[in-house]
């Protein structure tokens, strides 16, 4: 009778297509993460085993929870963990980050003179990219030039758990020198790398919905937005909710810088593409 049952933990539930709708709009009204007709079998095969996790028989059940009961909200905050998707790397997509060392923080330390330049990494999945800009800023010798602060978000509880934690392996390193990686990084014995302090304690996470625009503004004005291959979850019009929340938060003046594949055209004109040497990126 044991082996039956777990065998029967091996299949997923069946995800009717009345009830994938249902649970992919309860998704997007709290997250504004959209799933079209061609995830449902994503959610199916990701969602299934927490349902049976609950003794849910049928999603038709776990979704009924998710209306319902009031350990819903925590159980939403579970459902982003599971279905969102993390790949990311070190010093991802080189030229626009020569365009933010190179060019960007030059021109806001000379043109304000600013105390401190405020620095948010939005979707910041493992802690790869805050750390990269950490580390940018420490080998262009900045800090001692102004005060930087690093914050970087996620939905996912998961990922931002192992951020914190600052252990990566190989496959985390593909487009980061050996030079960089013996001085920023000590190997562990089990043989990943772990981040330094001197790094990390220059980045602070917390867990943020992008879509929240009360919650994002509790961030106070900031000068550089970094969101990366992240607004390509959303629909479009989460895409424009997300884009404004984004423009609130900037300082006149401040840069969004958003993935190669990703494009503010017929989703917002109040920022103005601006052609830098190395990159274009979107300014305030």
């Amino acid at each position: 009778m044991t082996s039956g049952f777990n065998l029967g933990l091996n299949h997923h539930l069946d995800l009717p297509d009345d009830v994938f709708r249902q649970m992919r709009d309860a998704i997007y009204a709290r997250s504004g993460l959209w799933f079209a007709e061609t995830s449902k079998y994503l959610l199916q095969k990701r969602l299934s085993p927490r349902a049976r996790e609950l003794n849910f028989d049928s999603f038709q059940k776990y979704f009924y929870f998710l209306q319902y009961d009031p350990r819903a909200a925590a159980e939403f905050d579970h459902i982003f963990d599971l279905v969102t998707t993390n790949e990311t790397y070190f010093f991802r997509e080189p030229a626009q980050l020569s365009a933010f060392i190179d060019e960007i923080v030059p021109e806001l330390i000379a043109a304000r003179q600013v105390k401190k330049v405020r620095i948010w990494s939005a979707g910041c999945s493992s802690g790869e990219e805050p750390y990269t800009i950490a580390m940018l800023l420490t080998e262009r010798g900045y800090y001692e030039q102004a005060a930087f602060e690093i914050f970087a978000s996620d939905i996912n509880q998961q990922v931002l758990s192992k951020a914190r934690k600052g252990h990566y392996r190989e496959n985390a390193f593909r487009a980061t020198t050996p030079e960089l990686r013996e001085k920023y990084f000590a190997r562990e014995a089990d043989g990943s790398w772990r981040v330094v302090d001197s790094i990390k304690n220059k980045v602070s996470f917390g867990r943020l919905n992008l879509y929240d625009a009360s919650r994002v503004a509790l961030l106070g004005y900031l000068d550089i937005i970094f969101c990366r291959n992240v607004i390509i979850y959303f629909d479009d019009s989460s895409k424009k909710v997300v884009v404004g929340n984004f423009y609130g938060r900037l300082n006149v003046g401040g840069y969004l810088l958003l993935g190669h594949s990703e494009s503010l055209i017929s989703l917002s004109s109040q920022f103005k593409l601006k052609h830098l040497k190395n990159d274009m990126v979107y300014q305030k």
